[in-house]
C-alpha cells in the first residue's frame, strides 16, 4: 500500500472517530439525565470500539508510518492528521507523542500543550490576532496573515471582561467557551484600575514537577458535575508594567515584562526554559475542538507569595525581564519607527517589540540582547500580527499582546 493511501485512510479514520465521539456524548447526556440529583466525576464510558485494521499494527511499522506522516504534514490544516493518529488508541497516542517534538526543537505547533511550551530559538512562529469589538473577543490564529477562505487554525481566544476595579482577559483553547470551570480554560490576564500593571495567570504551573505536586489543586471537572465552591487554580507567571506618561513628553509607551516562570539563565549559553509536557488535568486532544458546558465559578489566585512558590519561581533563580525596544524618530515622516521586517504595515500606539533587559554583568551575548523575542503590530482594521520565539510560549506571548489592547490614558 502506498504512503498516500495510508494518509487517505487516516483522514477517513478521523470521520469514524468523530462519529464514535458523538455517540458517546449522546449516551453520556442520557446518563446525566437519569442521575441529575447526584454529583459524579467526569468519567468516560468505555464501550468496545471498533478501531479497524490499523489498531494492531506492529510497533516498528507503526513508528515508521507516523514518522513519515509527521515529516510530510508540516503545516496546518494538513498537520491535523497527526492529531488524528494520536486519537486512534493508546498505543498510537504514545508513539505519536514520542515522535512529535516541542516547538523549540521543530518550530511547529501540533498538540494543545504546544501552546504552553517555548517557541523555536531561531525563526519565530508567525501568528495573527483578530479583534471582535462587538463581543470584546480576541482570537489568535496560526499563520502570517488571514486566508481568503477564513479556515485559519485557531490557537487561543480571549474575552475581555470589565470589572469595577480591574479588567480581565479570560483565555481559552476554544472560541466559544470562556468559563474558568472548563477544561479549555488556559489562563487569564488581569489589569489594575489604571491599566498600568497587568498580571498573567496560568491555569497550570510551568513545570511537570509542580504539576505532580499540585495535581489535585489544578484538576478541573465539568461545572455541572462539581460544586461551584471548588475553585480553579491560577498561577501568576508574569507581571507587565507600563510607565506613566501623564504629560506625554516621553514618546511611545514603555513597558517591562517580568517573566517569573522563566529564569534569566534560559537565554544564557546552555540555558533552558521550563517546558511542560502535559496538562495537569485529564486532557484529551479532542477537547481542542469540543466546547464544554458554560458556568460561573470562583477562582483562587496563587502567586509567588503563597504556598505555590516552587511552582512559579523556578528554583529561586533571577527571572527574565523583557523591555520594549526603543523606536527611533524619523525626521521625514515625523513619527517613531521600528523595523518590523514587513510584518507591520499600519502605525499604531499598540505596536511594539520586546527584547531582553539584561545587566552587563550577566555576560549575555550582544546578539542575544538585541534579539526580538516578541513583536506585535497592526496590519489592518482589527487585525494584528504576533511573532514570538524562545523562551516565550504562545500563551505567554498572547497574554502580553492582550495587555496592549486595554485602554491606558495615563501611559500615552
Amino acid at each position: 500500500m502506498s504512503f498516500k493511501s495510508i494518509v487517505r485512510e487516516l483522514r477517513e479514520m478521523k470521520d469514524g472517530i468523530g462519529n464514535i465521539s458523538r455517540r458517546g456524548a449522546e449516551r453520556k447526556q442520557h446518563w446525566s439525565n437519569r442521575t441529575r440529583s447526584h454529583i459524579v466525576p467526569d468519567v468516560a464510558f468505555s464501550d468496545p470500539i471498533e478501531q479497524g485494521q490499523w489498531a494492531n499494527l506492529p510497533p516498528e511499522l507503526l513508528l515508521d508510518i507516523i514518522s513519515r506522516v509527521e515529516e510530510s504534514e508540516a503545516s496546518w490544516p494538513a498537520r491535523s492528521v497527526i492529531v488524528f493518529c494520536a486519537s486512534v488508541c493508546k498505543s498510537w497516542r504514545e508513539i505519536t507523542k514520542d515522535i512529535v517534538k516541542t516547538p523549540e526543537e521543530c518550530g511547529r505547533l501540533t498538540f494543545p500543550i504546544s501552546l504552553k511550551q517555548p517557541g523555536p530559538r531561531e525563526s519565530p512562529i508567525q501568528c495573527f490576532i483578530k479583534r471582535d469589538r462587538a463581543n470584546s473577543v480576541y482570537r489568535l490564529y496560526f499563520g502570517m496573515t488571514p486566508s481568503e477562505d477564513e479556515r485559519d487554525k485557531l490557537l487561543l481566544a480571549a474575552k475581555k471582561i470589565r470589572r469595577a476595579t480591574s479588567t480581565d482577559f479570560v483565555i481559552s483553547l476554544v472560541a466559544d467557551d470562556f468559563s474558568r470551570a472548563s477544561n479549555t480554560y488556559a489562563g487569564k490576564l488581569r489589569s489594575n484600575f489604571l491599566g498600568t500593571k497587568f498580571s498573567i495567570y496560568d491555569s497550570q504551573p510551568p513545570s511537570d514537577a509542580a504539576i505532580q505536586q499540585r495535581g489535585r489543586l489544578s484538576r478541573r471537572f465539568h461545572a455541572k458535575q462539581v460544586s461551584p465552591r471548588v475553585p480553579a487554580c491560577n498561577y501568576r507567571v508574569a507581571t507587565i508594567s507600563y510607565e506613566l506618561n501623564v504629560l506625554r513628553t516621553r514618546g511611545p509607551r514603555r513597558m517591562h515584562c517580568a517573566m517569573h516562570s522563566i529564569p534569566l539563565s534560559s537565554i544564557q549559553e546552555g540555558g533552558s526554559a521550563p517546558t511542560p509536557t502535559s496538562f495537569p488535568q485529564s486532557f484529551d486532544e479532542k477537547t481542542f475542538s469540543a466546547p464544554l458546558s458554560k458556568a460561573k465559578e470562583s477562582a483562587i489566585e496563587i502567586n509567588s507569595s503563597g504556598f505555590s512558590r516552587s511552582a512559579v519561581t523556578v528554583a529561586s533563580q533571577e527571572p527574565l525581564v523583557l523591555k520594549n525596544k526603543a523606536p527611533r524618530w524619523h525626521e521625514q515622516l515625523q513619527c517613531w519607527c521600528l523595523n518590523f521586517k514587513g510584518r507591520v504595515t499600519v502605525a499604531s500606539v499598540k505596536n511594539f517589540q520586546l527584547v531582553a533587559a539584561v545587566d552587563p554583568s550577566h555576560n549575555i551575548p550582544v546578539a542575544e540582547q538585541e534579539k526580538v523575542i516578541l513583536q506585535f503590530g497592526k496590519i489592518g482594521k482589527d487585525i494584528f500580527t504576533m511573532d514570538y520565539c524562545y523562551p516565550l510560549s504562545a500563551f505567554q506571548a498572547f497574554a502580553i499582546c492582550l495587555s496592549s489592547f486595554d485602554t491606558k490614558p495615563a501611559c500615552e
